[in-house]
């Protein structure tokens, strides 16, 4: 599958969060995501395996109950299950793989 990004179009699922869905597998699905300056995505956990990216920004990311100050260039993974939260400090973009596909996240 070849995706290309310019094809793609952001939905905003929450106020502050832009994201598209880019190439998906059989086992797993890569999406792009921004995130304004002041967001917050509020605790929350699903089945599926989580691993990011971040292109550029800044964000505090609380896996369980650890808090974790993450700059560009900087990466996860986050087990299925385990319960996480962002709050952005600094407008970021970046990308993760989640594993099994998630299908609220196909077009």
């Amino acid at each position: 599958m070849i995706v290309r990004d310019k094809d793609k179009l952001f939905v905003e699922p929450l106020a502050g969060v832009e994201r598209k869905t880019l190439a998906v597998g059989e086992k797993g699905l890569l999406s792009k995501f921004v995130l304004a300056a002041g967001a917050e995505l509020q605790p929350h956990s699903h089945p599926h395996e989580q691993i990011g990216y971040l292109i550029t920004g800044e964000i505090v990311m609380t896996i369980g109950q650890q808090e974790h100050r993450l700059c560009s260039g900087d990466s996860w993974a986050i087990p299925g299950g385990a319960e996480h939260s962002v709050k952005v400090l600094q407008t970021a973009e970046l990308i993760e793989v989640f594993v099994p596909v998630r299908e609220d996240f196909l077009d």
